[in-house]
């Protein structure tokens, strides 16, 4: 693939992305338009369309005249009888547009899947995803059928190849494809029933960050809501991952130490700073080293709880802004040495981890 390609599909990439992370009122319009065809594609006439404010609105949301069938609840949305239907329809329009590929652009599809849908698809997981987990009231990563389908990485690929590769596919394909990506553009989430349909209009606010060689981006705010929805409901969220409110907004040596969630109390003591959190909590210093792992750093050992202790150590590689991270991992409170504290931490013992060139 030329390099003229590859700045193309780049391009491509990064305006899907913005379309994906999109802050702008839905095109309620275009959105209709394009779920009404779909509609039609699997036989069924236009629904009556019913918009909510946010995803856990949609959720629970009944569009009136609608009954539910037993097995429709917001858990076995994969399950539901046209989410299927048109996660169906979407597979055999992709199997039409690989078949157009062919053999001999095979290379290029490849590389395009690389630099344009798995890149994607990490910025959905990292972005629109966590509200709609939030939503849902899981802290779990779940791969579900119906969500998959609306996700604008496969859109985006195929869209490449036909823009910046030049696979020629018929009229037909081209208009379907338009359809999907046209919903995809002008909305958020969208949830299908006979006779109706309930849309999520987009957040208000998505604050991200890049986290990745391909602009991968994950959400991420340190003073309010990562992303927040027109109706007040929002997520809070420290580099990818999702928090209460509270470790955003008031962190405290107190709540760390109520809460049960490791990787939340990890967060909250991020955001106070590992160096703050210990000179506020007054963990005691068990013992200090220089680190052999990283020449001109020290690692520091400290209790924390009970049976549980915290070594204290500096990233061995840059972060995107030059610096270099001051980061705690919890170890366990047999451990007195801080050299076999680190070594443990990668599976090593204190001799093999003093034996490092450099830890990264």
């Amino acid at each position: 693939m030329s390099v003229l390609v590859q700045r193309e599909a780049a391009d491509i990439r990064e305006e899907w992305l913005g379309r994906a992370l999109s802050t702008l009122p839905a095109d309620r319009p275009a959105a209709e338009a394009a779920i009404s065809e779909l509609y039609r594609l699997i036989g069924l006439a236009p629904p009556r369309f019913h918009w909510a404010p946010s995803p856990v609105t949609a959720l629970t949301t009944v569009p009136p005249g609608v009954r539910p069938r037993p097995s429709e609840t917001v858990d076995r949305i994969s399950a539901w009888p046209l989410p299927s239907r048109f996660s169906s329809l979407m597979r055999q329009l992709c199997t039409a547009l690989d078949a157009q590929v062919g053999w001999g652009r095979q290379s290029m599809d490849q590389l395009i899947r690389q630099k344009v849908r798995s890149p994607l698809t990490r910025s959905t997981d990292g972005s629109l995803r966590m509200p709609l987990l939030a939503a849902h009231d899981s802290r779990h990563r779940f791969r579900n059928a119906w969500y998959d389908t609306q996700c604008v990485s496969w859109i985006a690929h195929y869209d490449a190849l036909r823009r910046a590769a030049g696979v020629p596919f018929t009229p037909e394909q081209n208009r379907r494809l338009d359809l999907w990506a046209a919903v995809a553009r002008s909305g958020g989430w969208w949830w299908p029933r006979e006779g109706a349909c309930v849309i999520s209009e987009r957040p208000v606010t998505m604050r991200t960050e890049v986290c990745g060689d391909d602009g991968e981006v994950r959400l991420h705010s340190a003073d309010g809501p990562a992303v927040r929805y027109a109706d007040g409901w929002d997520v809070h969220a420290w580099h990818g991952t999702r928090v209460p409110s509270w470790v955003i907004t008031d962190p405290s040596v107190q709540r760390i130490a109520r809460e049960a969630n490791v990787e939340v109390r990890r967060c909250a003591i991020e955001h106070i700073g590992w160096a703050s959190y210990i000179d506020r909590a007054g963990l005691r210093l068990v013992a200090s080293a220089p680190d052999p792992g990283n020449p001109g750093s020290e690692l520091r050992l400290y209790d924390m709880r009970r049976e549980t202790r915290v070594l204290l150590a500096v990233n061995g590689s840059v972060e995107r802004d030059g610096r270099r991270r001051r980061y705690g991992l919890t170890v366990p409170g047999f451990l007195d040495d801080p050299i076999a504290a680190a070594g443990w931490t990668y599976g090593l013992s204190a001799e093999q981890y003093s034996l490092l060139l450099r830890r990264t």
